[in-house]
């Protein structure tokens, strides 16, 4: 058996960020768009937008400042604020899977 836990932040009762939001922006840190981050982790445009409206109407500020137009088209990048969340998110992350593996034997002994 496998002890398993997942962090999120919710406000309200309503999700603000987490594993897949944490994902998205990483892939939009690394792509530099968000459609270029929606087509690498196999998600449309169109919800990967969606999900970044949402926790930026809820958190009150934004995580991504885009910019349209030129040749190559748009582009986009984390706001300071998105950068921020992201890497405290991924401590959190960090430390949740550090006390679930330190737990696991504990798991294991409920069965003997």
């Amino acid at each position: 058996m496998k002890l398993r836990a997942k962090a999120w932040l919710e406000q309200d009762g309503d999700l603000v960020f987490g594993p897949g939001r944490a994902r998205l922006l990483r892939a939009v840190d690394r792509r530099g768009s968000i459609s270029a981050a929606a087509e690498e982790l196999d998600m449309n445009y169109r919800h990967a937008w969606s999900m970044l409206n949402a926790s930026e109407r809820r958190l009150g500020r934004p995580l991504v400042e885009s910019s349209r137009g030129g040749p190559g088209g748009g582009g986009a990048k984390l706001t300071d604020t998105g950068r921020k969340l992201l890497d405290a998110f991924e401590k959190l992350e960090s430390v949740f899977e550090k006390h679930t593996q330190e737990r696991q034997n504990e798991v294991e002994d409920l069965l003997d």
